[in-house]
C-alpha cells in the first residue's frame, strides 16, 4: 500500500516537472503489454478515495495495451481506453528509457486521462478525471502491473 501510495506522489511529481517541458520523446519506441488490474481508486459522489482490490471489481486486465512513440513529438496509446485510443492531441507526451508520461484532455477541458508507466517495473497508474470544471468532480485512478 505505501509502494502505491510513493509511486503516486513520485508520478505528481514527474507530472508537475513535465509541465514545463510538456513534449519530450527521447526514443522511438513500439511496444505492448499485458497489464493484470491490481486496484481501483475511486472518487465521485458515492466513495471519497476508496480503495478496492482487482478481486472485488467486474473490471478487466488489458490484454491488448501498446505504446507507439517516435521521436520527436509522435506519441499513440492504444488499448487503455477508447478516448486515449482515439486521441492524438496529448498535452503531455515524456517518453524515455524509463517512463512513459501522457495527458489529455477532451476539447472542452473537462474530462482528462492521464497515465504512467514504469518500463522498468512494469508498474502503470492510469487516472480519469471526470468534470472537472464542476463541484463535483469524479476521479477514478486504476494501477496495473504489466509484462
Amino acid at each position: 500500500m505505501i509502494k502505491f501510495f510513493l509511486y503516486i506522489s513520485i508520478s505528481l511529481l514527474v507530472f508537475n516537472s513535465s509541465f514545463a517541458k510538456n513534449i519530450d520523446i527521447q526514443e522511438d519506441i513500439k511496444i505492448g503489454f499485458v497489464c493484470e488490474l491490481e486496484k481501483k481508486i475511486l472518487k465521485n459522489s458515492e466513495y471519497n478515495y476508496k480503495t478496492f482490490l482487482a478481486k472485488d471489481l467486474d473490471d478487466q486486465n488489458l490484454d491488448k495495451f501498446e505504446i507507439d512513440a517516435k521521436q520527436p513529438e509522435k506519441l499513440l496509446i492504444n488499448g487503455l481506453s477508447l478516448f486515449l485510443s482515439q486521441t492524438a492531441k496529448f498535452e503531455v507526451k515524456v517518453v524515455n528509457k524509463d517512463i512513459v508520461l501522457f495527458k489529455a484532455f477532451d476539447e472542452g477541458k473537462n474530462y482528462s486521462e492521464s497515465g504512467i508507466i514504469n518500463r522498468k517495473s512494469g508498474e502503470l497508474v492510469h487516472e480519469i478525471t471526470i468534470g472537472i470544471k464542476s463541484d463535483n468532480l469524479e476521479k477514478n485512478i486504476s494501477f496495473y502491473l504489466c509484462s
